[in-house]
């Protein structure tokens, strides 16, 4: 790019910089925000090693800064506050507590106990279905059995585990759905 061209390009972006920063602020609603968009916009002028293809100078100018602010506001918007770095802190503290860290190794321990206990086929569709997420059709064709089969063991599985856990069953989707195990409306 001419020198010329680029000089012509920076004595206007100074001439008009009130101008731009006027507009930008009410475009953008920040005065901060306008204020960098203006000044990594002239850093960008001065950069530059081609003519742009722009037949108005001064709205080239103006495209470039509000670029340059949507740029910033995205990443502005990935980063996180103080208060949400804290809070994450806060958050990795309490998982980190010990006694937690015990109970779940228990939890977790309680349940292996519980898989084992079930059938080869019925064990093998409770994990493909809630560890490995495959989809009851898939599982189906896999032990070559029905999808309500697949359903059946599946369910038989979780009323056992939760049995063995101490915990309610409640069935999520199908039929029935919201409801408690029978084994559990007994007792």
């Amino acid at each position: 790019m001419s020198e010329s061209f680029k000089a012509a390009l920076q004595a206007l972006f100074l001439s008009r910089y009130a101008q731009l920063r006027r507009h930008l602020r009410l475009r953008l609603g920040s005065e901060d925000l306008a204020h960098d968009a203006l000044q990594e916009t002239y850093l960008r002028v001065e950069a530059m090693a081609e003519r742009p293809a722009a037949r108005f100078p001064s709205a080239y100018l103006f495209r470039i800064a509000l670029n340059i602010a949507e740029d910033q506001r995205k990443t502005r918007a990935r980063l996180l506050s103080t208060s949400e770095v804290e809070e994450l802190y806060d958050m990795a503290d309490e998982m980190a507590d010990p006694a937690r860290t015990a109970e779940a190794r228990g939890e977790i321990g309680a349940l292996d106990r519980a898989l084992a206990e079930l059938p080869r086929r019925r064990r093998a569709i409770v994990i493909a279905s809630r560890v490995d997420e495959v989809p009851h059709q898939e599982i189906a064709l896999r032990f070559g059995v029905s999808v309500r089969t697949v359903e059946k063991e599946l369910r038989a599985g979780l009323e056992h585990c939760c049995e063995r856990l101490g915990v309610e069953f409640v069935q999520r989707f199908g039929p029935g759905a919201g409801k408690t195990s029978k084994q559990h409306d007994d007792a």
